[in-house]
């Protein structure tokens, strides 16, 4: 642990939609996801205005699987992972710029996951590490 740099996003937030879970050209499991968070400011006169902020989330290995299973479209989860930033040539020839939270662990917030027998763990969960594989543009879901 190297207290000289840090790379590490919290959040707590809702699916947009459910997970969608790809196999990249070398066989591994990757998901992508969108998390909204909220956040309520309120302004001079008073008035409260909501505000969302979408997360693009890539979730590697089991993990994917996990979330892809048990999470869908409005759950509530807790997500901890790196900030990462990359670029790619779109099909019309523009660059585009991409942030995503890669994830490392998570945790089912909603209480419906706890109703099933095979219920996802309470504890975050942590991704395996050393799995990350190359995305390439033509994979990219958005």
């Amino acid at each position: 642990f190297n207290l000289n740099h840090m790379n590490k996003a919290q959040l707590i937030g809702n699916l947009t939609k459910d997970v969608e879970l790809r196999n990249t050209p070398g066989g591994k499991i990757v998901g992508s996801a969108t998390l909204a968070t909220n956040k309520v400011v309120t302004d001079q006169a008073g008035n409260k205005n909501k505000y969302t902020t979408f997360h693009n989330l890539v979730i590697w290995g089991k993990a994917a699987e996990i979330i892809a299973q048990y999470a869908h479209k409005g759950s509530k989860l807790y997500i901890e992972g790196e900030i990462e930033n990359r670029s790619y040539d779109g099909k019309d020839g523009v660059k585009r710029y991409v942030t995503e939270i890669i994830v490392r662990e998570f945790e089912f917030l909603d209480s419906r996951q706890s109703d099933s027998p095979a219920a996802a763990p309470k504890k975050p969960q942590e991704t395996e590490q050393g799995e990350e594989e190359e995305i390439r543009v033509e994979n990219i879901p958005f």
